[in-house]
């Protein structure tokens, strides 16, 4: 066939809705096209904790929406902008705000199985479970199962190259959604969007729109179209606890100067019961599931023997009777601890402070005050003088048990109603794309900083996830299955091709 004539069909088919197979052909040619972008991005450094490395981001990102005929503005913050790319089409009528995200977790290039994490790689399964680097040149006849490391691969500049890729699709057919685009691009997700909330309150009619949708976070677990609905949102706590003003001979004072490590261990342990579940008094007030909830919940695929056999852990705490009834809670996790020193750097003391790090994933119901200031009163409630600051000589003297205790807000849960139309409207792209209806989950576990756009500018939000679950985001060894790439394209082809 003619390309010519081959454009003109698949144009039809999208007009149409009809093909599903020229769907198919058309997101895996942009796959390949898209591919040497892709790389191109995945090589800029993204730590938003560099500011310079950010610049290059954003200047990339202007560079690649502007091609695409979107014009591109910067949102300044006190630390790094958003950018929002907005693209208008004659007769829309309708405004569709895309979330995206570009920058990453920081690396730690030791642990990474290649030279550089800024880097990509392309790997396909081995024998023993493991990847194996091959030449990227093999791309050109990449199967779904192999994959590109890097850090950003999946979380998240996996669904920007998508998302540009479709574009191009798009572009190429001579076609336009029937609605209007703004894109918002955040370059400081990964330290909880600190800027968001003013941003959108000082910008509310640059970024007006009748709809949210967020392209970020793993699809589920059996890797089918999936749509999420919601997000916990996320407030974190640093807590201390003290012993001798500096470490002291464990020989000498073992059995004598009281250890901080075992105070903060005895702490945290008295927050939560053998089940997992938080002991503190009103923690999950407010939150009640119906049984048509109860249901719904239930009824979303998780095989709970198989995510044993690949987390390798012997049993799964209780807070829910499942998987998604659990997450439907606010979480309390000890993200990390510290105290004194181990493995190559032991030393026989006994340590002066023991701390512990604390991430509370919350809920729509959750006031995140209110459970901050619970969590406070828990410590108080087992004798402690509570500070929000290191203990002065006269403090430690008169209290044999002294905390610090400090928290920050980043950001609230959202939730959108499943039967509500902007769900309606992506369930048909989505069944259409892949013929199928998606899974539907009523909340994801993790944290997205979506609530000030559902908050301040009243805008139902859903979450089009599109990367594979196992990518080891936030951790070394990140990926990205080019599988996932492919229907990623036609996932986002499918939405701006649905009219409204």
């Amino acid at each position: 066939m003619k390309k010519t004539t081959l454009l003109l069909a698949l144009q039809s088919v999208l007009v149409f809705g009809q093909n599903q197979k020229a769907l198919d052909k058309l997101a895996a040619d942009y796959t390949q096209a898209s591919l040497p972008l892709f790389q191109e991005v995945l090589s800029i450094p993204n730590d938003a904790f560099y500011p310079d490395w950010i610049e290059k981001n954003v200047l990339w990102s202007e560079e690649n929406f502007g091609e695409r005929g979107f014009k591109t503005e910067r949102i300044p913050t006190p630390t790094v902008p958003l950018l929002l790319a907005s693209k208008s089409f004659p007769g829309a009528e309708k405004t569709v705000l895309v979330y995206l995200q570009m920058d990453g977790q920081p690396v730690d290039p030791s642990r990474w199985s290649q030279k550089d994490p800024y880097t990509p790689v392309l790997k396909r399964p081995a024998a023993n479970g493991a990847f194996e680097e091959i030449a990227w040149e093999k791309i050109a006849d990449y199967q779904d199962d192999w994959r590109i490391f890097a850090r950003s691969a999946s979380d998240a500049k996996g669904p920007v190259a998508m998302f540009l890729a479709a574009m191009d699709a798009l572009n190429a057919l001579g076609k336009n959604p029937n609605y209007n685009l703004k894109v918002i691009l955040d370059f400081e997700e990964e330290l909880g969007s600190p800027q968001l909330p003013q941003a959108v309150i000082d910008n509310r009619a640059l970024l007006a729109a009748d709809y949210l949708v967020i392209f970020d976070g793993p699809m589920h677990r059996l890797n089918k179209p999936t749509l999420s609905f919601g997000a916990r949102g996320i407030f974190t706590v640093e807590l201390t606890t003290y012993g001798p003003i500096v470490p002291q001979h464990s020989g000498h004072f073992g059995n004598y100067v009281p250890n901080p490590a075992f105070k903060l261990a005895k702490l945290l342990a008295s927050m939560k019961d053998d089940e997992g579940r938080v002991l503190i008094p009103g923690y999950y007030d407010g939150i009640t599931l119906d049984e048509k909830t109860k249901a719904t919940l239930k009824a979303t695929p998780h095989n709970e023997a198989q995510l044993q056999e690949l987390i390798q852990v012997g049993h799964f705490d209780r807070v829910g009777p499942n998987y998604q009834e659990a997450i439907q809670y606010p979480s309390l996790n000890v993200r990390g601890m510290q105290s004194g020193w181990i493995n190559e750097k032991v030393r026989t003391i006994i340590p002066a402070w023991a701390k512990a790090e604390i991430d509370v994933r919350i809920v729509k119901e959750s006031d995140p005050e209110r459970l901050a200031q619970l969590i406070k009163k828990h410590i108080e409630d087992q004798g402690y003088l509570v500070l929000d600051r290191e203990p002065t000589k006269e403090e430690r003297l008169a209290h044999p048990k002294i905390a610090t205790y400090t928290y920050e807000i980043s950001y609230q849960s959202f939730r959108t109603p499943m039967d509500s139309p902007i769900g309606n409207w992506l369930q048909r792209a989505l069944v259409r794309a892949f013929g199928e209806a998606p899974i539907r989950v009523r909340m994801s576990g993790g944290s997205i900083p979506i609530s000030p756009f559902v908050n301040t500018l009243d805008l139902p939000a859903v979450a089009v996830p599109t990367v594979n679950r196992d990518n080891n985001q936030h951790s070394p060894n990140e990926n990205l299955r080019l599988g996932n790439y492919r229907d990623g394209i036609k996932t986002i082809l499918a939405i701006l091709t649905e009219e409204l």
